[in-house]
């Protein structure tokens, strides 16, 4: 019998954050919720940030929780976050003012104004990542026109699970598979690309050291063991962009199956070997971020679920307040009006009046627009599922073979009606589960580093043997169909009107 080994993962998200206690014990791994805490952006002077000293808290108190929580005690623990958002540590090891959060609109033309610098091809050639305006060096270009004075003191920047952890440990390292959503690593070199730092005039400086997961950063600070009453826990590098943690506890398939990792954001990709840069996928806008052991994650970003939530929180401002679980019901029980919406379009990227956007766009795009609550919901989870097929079938283009079958993972699993518009919208398999995938990647990663599991393949061998998973078959494959053709056209008129400044961009 194998003894039990206790680790806790914190996992971060955009609005929420929890910490799980898992526990393997002979080849299986069990979960725990230990604290669970809201998370999202503070309004500072008019402009977003994340509230820093609460999420440092609430980690200090999940630590706190969790050694009360574990029987067997901790082994270690891990830290995954979103990605592309950064804090700058000064010289002397403070912290210079509260991260900025990513829909903050600072960046708002800044990835236009550098493409004059330096142009977008150049940037995609080298990186390999998609252009998204809140990508970390935008942010950045951002911070050295409206705060020069700000990043001339910083001494390092560290990416949001990497400042979490060096409050914890004093140590300053970068781990790789968050720092690909910079857009300022080379994806064949697997490190910094200081060329492209270079030609946009940032400080090489503030770049620490690369680290991949599935190792140790060091140990608690002692102050910090003495304030919490706690030992001396050591802290893992796990594949801390909470994507790439999710993605390691995927049991794919094969390797012809595609992942949608599904939350507030949908990222719906495959694993390859090398980095894929071409014309079709910067003109799609595919990113390659960093993956597990040497992998890289081919995907596509894909609005997901922060429709739903913009949507909800309007519809609970007017006093109609409904949970998600009544949302999903009344979009399966009602008519759709057969309009559909391209979930990232720039309409939708800012919160506020979600369902009023909705109608705006389905006008402006000549289509009916959806009338009252339940159509607007299915709206949105009819487009998603077209949106998914759309991605697939780009993706099928670029790698020249067949997606066999698409595991579902994260909150998104949970969700029966959207998986079975996907599977049917896509006309193969869908596998959802497990719900908890990045905290499960983000604990495995953990066991690694401890030396309880080896490689990726033992890892989702763990995992399958833990968790769960419903398989979905295709319905109703002509209306899909049809709704494809749709959707399709849809998209063709909105893009119509920006496609030539977009291609002159590209150049």
């Amino acid at each position: 019998m194998m003894h039990q080994l206790d680790l806790l993962a914190f996992d971060y998200g955009a609005a929420s954050g929890r910490a799980i206690l898992g526990s393997l014990r002979d080849g299986k791994l069990t979960l725990r919720t230990v604290h669970r805490f809201p998370n999202g952006p503070v309004v500072i002077e008019g402009h977003l940030h994340w509230d820093f000293p609460m999420l440092l808290g609430e980690l200090k108190r999940g630590l706190a929780l969790g050694c009360q929580a574990s029987s067997a005690g901790l082994a270690s623990v891990g830290i995954d976050t979103w990605g592309v958002d950064y804090g700058l540590i000064d010289a002397n090891g403070e912290l210079l003012g509260n991260p900025y959060h990513y829909r903050d609109c600072r960046t708002e033309g800044v990835a236009g104004q550098a493409s004059t610098a330096v142009s977008r091809r150049h940037i995609y050639e080298m990186t390999g990542i998609a252009f998204l305006p809140f990508n970390t060096v935008y942010q950045l270009l951002a911070a050295k026109a409206h705060a020069p004075q700000v990043l001339e003191r910083a001494g390092a920047m560290l990416m949001m699970p990497d400042l979490l952890g060096y409050f914890l440990t004093g140590q300053k390292a970068t781990e790789y598979t968050n720092a690909t959503t910079t857009q300022l690593i080379d994806p064949k070199g697997r490190d910094w690309c200081r060329q492209l730092m270079r030609e946009l005039e940032l400080p090489e400086r503030i770049f620490t050291e690369l680290q991949q997961p599935g190792h140790f950063r060091g140990s608690l600070k002692a102050d910090i063991a003495q304030e919490l009453g706690i030992g001396r826990l050591r802290v893992a590098v796990v594949a801390s962009h909470d994507t790439a943690s999710a993605v390691v506890a995927v049991p794919l398939a094969d390797e012809n199956a595609a992942y949608l990792s599904a939350g507030t954001w949908s990222l719906l990709g495959v694993e390859t070997r090398q980095p894929v840069i071409t014309p079709q996928t910067r003109r799609w806008n595919f990113t390659n971020e960093g993956g597990t052991d040497g992998r890289c994650r081919l995907l596509r970003n894909i609005a997901g679920m922060w429709l739903v939530q913009e949507c909800k929180a309007a519809w609970d401002a007017q006093g109609r307040p409904l949970d998600y679980a009544e949302l999903t019901e009344m979009a399966a029980a009602c008519e759709g009006c057969g309009s559909f919406i391209d979930p990232d379009a720039d309409a939708f990227a800012a919160p506020g009046d979600m369902p009023g956007k909705i109608a705006r766009y389905c006008n402006a795009t000549g289509q009916r627009q959806p009338d009252g609550v339940a159509q607007t919901a299915r709206c949105v989870f009819e487009s998603l599922a077209l949106k998914y097929r759309w991605t697939i079938d780009h993706l099928e283009a670029v790698l020249g073979r067949r997606i066999s079958c698409l595991h579902v993972v994260g909150g998104g699993s949970r969700n029966s009606l959207l998986n079975r518009f996907i599977a049917s919208a896509i006309d193969r398999p869908v596998v959802c589960g497990p719900v908890e995938a990045t905290a499960v990647g983000n604990l495995m990663m953990q066991a690694r580093a401890v030396g309880a599991v080896g490689s990726l393949a033992e890892i989702r061998q763990v995992v399958a043997r833990s968790f769960p998973v419903v398989r979905l078959e295709p319905e109703n494959a002509a209306w899909w169909d049809a709704a494809y053709g749709s959707f399709t056209e849809m998209m063709d008129h909105a893009n119509t009107s920006t496609s030539g400044e977009e291609e002159a961009a590209n150049e």
